[in-house]
């Protein structure tokens, strides 16, 4: 099989003839991957003052970070302050022609692998940034009909967006949209299925119409919407911390959805713990308990050991052990 149909078999369980990998550093590696390219109205800024830095997106909203503390930051002044910004907001040119110029050239070279586009988010993961997190939880209570239209005009960009990278030929889409704390859906289930489970529906659609699987992440505890997701077309989940649920109990889940892990070894509880056997074994385990028979396992590595605190050789240990086990060895 060829590493697109060893993704694919594992992302609809029709037994591949291993699980799959997805591994940066010169390792085994099915995917190829893309996003869009850069804007030609949008030139991004980045400054210091003192030991925090700023930088913009293009979206509007200005970042900051304490330097040489932390590597991503938070928002320090969102594009939309005030809902009287609304009406005049402009939404990024995310689908102007050329922004899929490079996805189209990497697919193409795509040397037999799988396809992935990579999006911004779907629009909880936008939205939040563009009125500040705590700020826009309020919102969703508060101000339900500007939340409406902001999420109805980022939905139709993102459905143009999903169209573009399908043209382009991806063959899978991927987005980030955490929606769990340690224990518990940043919402109430029953808000997360009024407000944000049809929007959902409409983007997950749009990509299963024009040929693409779709791979989320989330972090945190989703435990009480997996079943909603898979149902509006979720195929695979991208869990760093698959322990969280209990990885007997989350096989068993995904299995009886019909969909697939894509996971590192849990970056909470293992990794970090830099107990060889300890490891070695739970990365055994994973493939057993998700690769079973018919497929459903993508494995791959953390992008940020030095975030959580994780050597690359403990890192290395964990890719060895999933290697051995997938070919059949150390099981």
């Amino acid at each position: 099989m060829t590493p697109r149909e060893i993704i694919q078999r594992n992302l609809n369980r029709t037994d591949p003839e291993r699980i799959g990998f997805s591994f940066d550093g010169g390792r085994l590696n099915d995917f190829v991957g893309c996003g869009l390219g850069p804007s030609t109205t949008y030139q991004p800024r980045r400054w210091r003052e003192g030991n925090v830095e700023y930088h913009d997106d293009e979206w509007g909203n200005v970042w900051h970070r304490l330097v040489d503390r932390s590597a991503g930051g938070e928002i320090f002044r969102p594009a939309l302050e005030s809902w009287d910004l609304l009406a005049d907001y402009e939404l990024p040119d995310l689908t102007a022609p050329g922004r899929f110029d490079r996805a189209r050239e990497v697919f193409a070279a795509d040397g037999g692998r799988f396809r992935v586009a990579s999006i911004p988010g779907f629009p909880f993961a936008i939205c939040r940034y563009l009125r500040k997190m705590e700020v826009y939880f309020q919102d969703l209570l508060l101000h339900r009909a500007e939340i409406d239209l902001l999420h109805e005009r980022v939905t139709s960009l993102l459905e143009q967006v999903i169209v573009g990278m399908g043209e382009a030929g991806a063959e899978g889409l991927t987005f980030c949209e955490d929606w769990g704390i340690q224990d518990r859906l940043l919402v109430s289930p029953t808000q997360w299925r009024e407000l944000f489970k049809p929007l959902f529906q409409r983007l997950c659609g749009a990509a299963h119409e024009h040929g693409m699987a779709v791979l989320m992440h989330s972090c945190g505890y989703v435990w009480d919407i997996i079943d909603d997701l898979a149902e509006v077309g979720v195929n695979a989940f991208q869990f760093d911390q698959p322990a969280l649920y209990g990885i007997e109990r989350l096989a068993d889940k995904l299995q009886s959805l019909g969909c697939c892990l894509w996971a590192p070894v849990d970056i909470q509880k293992v990794l970090p713990t830099g107990d060889r056997d300890y490891i070695e074994a739970e990365a055994r385990k994973m493939v057993r308990l998700f690769g079973g028979d018919h497929g459903g396992f993508i494995a791959k590595n953390y992008g940020d050991l030095h975030g959580i605190g994780v050597e690359p050789e403990w890192d290395e240990w964990a890719y060895e052990a999933i290697v051995e086990a997938a070919s059949g060895g150390g099981r």
